[in-house]
């Protein structure tokens, strides 16, 4: 089953930080907060961590031992796996569907922050009134040019990256990349901390407020904090798998899980901490939803003086780019590899040719935010249709397959699936019969509620 011409990551460090990088997105930096905000602070987050662990820790397994049993990207992963004449290598092309979908409108998103940050280094946003901020937000998403003109940024760097290889290029930009992020980070939390009234955010964020989170009812609270638990770690679709193909078998895949979800987590929660003290002390509602951070915060950043403003708002808007990247990147080497393992390409022709894909198939997002404005599908803008098709089907779909596949016996089963995560020093993963009842069983029920609740919310409202 080993590929010996295939490429290798150069260090632990480097496995880490890239699965952790596209773990570590918008879903956490971007949706984290607001939807903390929505859902009453503290008893959301506590509930999404119960269960970030239950739910997204058993199908993140799964994926790197799938990846590193294989040695393959997960369009040949299942079919080197799978007993004869199953058909589960099938999802595999659904799969890389779901990576071509999700940067359609990803990248586009993503030359957002960039627009931003580049505005933020050149003051364009400081001194405005809130009028002239919502303003420029609205002007961003009006201009067919500036959103394709970003958008096409983003794609240059992450393929760009990919080109470079998976050593000199991936592994060591993600790398530079991700420590920056964390100590941009860690710095604007500091700065965040001594802001007049961040005692109250904190407060907000940190003390369960059960009557507060309750509102929007029981049900609406877990299934947000199932739902934020299950996208955040971008689960289904191989883009964890890739990287479980590229690594050895010295350490237990476990604590890999663990340690990738921990940094996951960390940036989640520390995106909160830089967030809601700076609402707190300006005076923003920290429920304001998607718009808190191109509407909202601008308008914080320029309470704070123009100098100290603009140098916050900078920071902020490039660790923003810097998540949202790391992503793109990881998911584009998933891309890149798939006409590797299955055709034999060289790393060149699969970059050059997926650059152009790409670059085509996201210009209908970009465009469907101005003059395809008017153009609906299930009622959905042309962007939300194709988040819908990620979020709401392939994720929840493929991390289905994927558990199902590693513990039933039609499948890989359960005792190969245990001796390839346990292989390697570290946390092992426990193999009694009530986990496996679980892993095989309940697991899969909880992820189908996912499912067809995302059905309900969409369309049964």
């Amino acid at each position: 089953m080993s590929n010996k011409n295939r490429e290798t990551l150069g260090s632990r460090l480097g496995f880490l930080l890239l699965s952790a990088g596209c773990a570590i997105g918008l879903g956490n930096v971007w949706r984290f907060p607001y939807v903390t905000g929505k859902y009453g602070g503290a008893t959301f987050v506590l509930i999404y961590l119960v269960f970030l662990f239950i739910l997204g820790l058993p199908v993140m397994v799964s994926e790197f031992a799938v990846g590193r049993a294989s040695n393959r990207g997960v369009g040949r992963a299942f079919k080197e796996l799978e007993p004869q004449g199953k058909k589960w290598h099938v999802y595999g092309n659904f799969a890389i569907l779901g990576n071509y979908l999700l940067m359609m409108f990803y990248s586009v998103v993503a030359g957002w922050f960039l627009k931003y940050f580049w505005q933020m280094v050149r003051g364009e946003l400081s001194g405005i009134s809130s009028e002239q901020v919502g303003a420029a937000f609205d002007a961003t998403l009006g201009d067919p040019r500036t959103l394709v003109f970003w958008m096409a940024i983003v794609i240059f760097i992450g393929f760009g990256t990919c080109f470079l290889g998976l050593k000199k290029g991936v592994e060591r930009i993600t790398k530079i990349m991700m420590s920056a992020l964390f100590v941009i980070m860690i710095a604007l939390a500091v700065y965040s901390a001594f802001l007049p009234g961040a005692f109250q955010g904190y407060k907000w964020y940190l003390m369960p407020d059960f009557g507060n989170a309750f509102k929007e009812g029981i049900w609406e609270l877990f299934y947000a904090a199932m739902g934020q638990a299950f996208f955040t770690l971008s689960l289904g679709i191989g883009s964890m798998e890739i990287f479980g193909s590229y690594i050895g078998k010295d350490y237990s895949l476990t604590g890999e899980s663990l340690r990738v979800i921990g940094l996951d987590t960390f940036v989640a929660i520390f995106s909160g901490l830089i967030i809601f003290p700076a609402c707190s002390a300006f005076g923003v509602e920290p429920s304001s939803g998607p718009g808190l951070v191109f509407l909202s915060l601008p308008n914080v950043f320029n309470s704070m003086g123009a100098i100290p403003g603009r140098i916050f708002g900078t920071l902020f808007f490039l660790f923003m780019s810097f998540a949202a990247l790391s992503t793109v990147i990881a998911v584009f080497e998933n891309i890149v590899a798939f006409p590797m393992d299955k055709w034999n390409w060289s790393r060149k022709k699969s970059v050059a040719a997926n650059f152009v894909l790409v670059t085509i198939l996201s210009i209908p997002c970009a465009l469907g935010m101005n003059v395809w404005k008017k153009v609906r599908i299930l009622g959905l803008s042309i962007d939300g249709f194709e988040d819908f098709l990620v979020s709401q089907n392939l994720l929840p779909l493929g991390s289905l397959i994927f558990i199902l596949f590693c513990s039933w016996k039609y499948g890989w089963g359960w005792d190969k699936f245990i001796a390839e995560v346990n292989t390697g020093k570290g946390v092992k993963f426990p193999s009694n019969k009530v986990i496996k009842f679980y892993i095989k069983f309940i697991a899969p029920v909880i992820i189908a509620v996912v499912f067809i609740a995302g059905y309900i919310d969409l369309f049964g409202k």
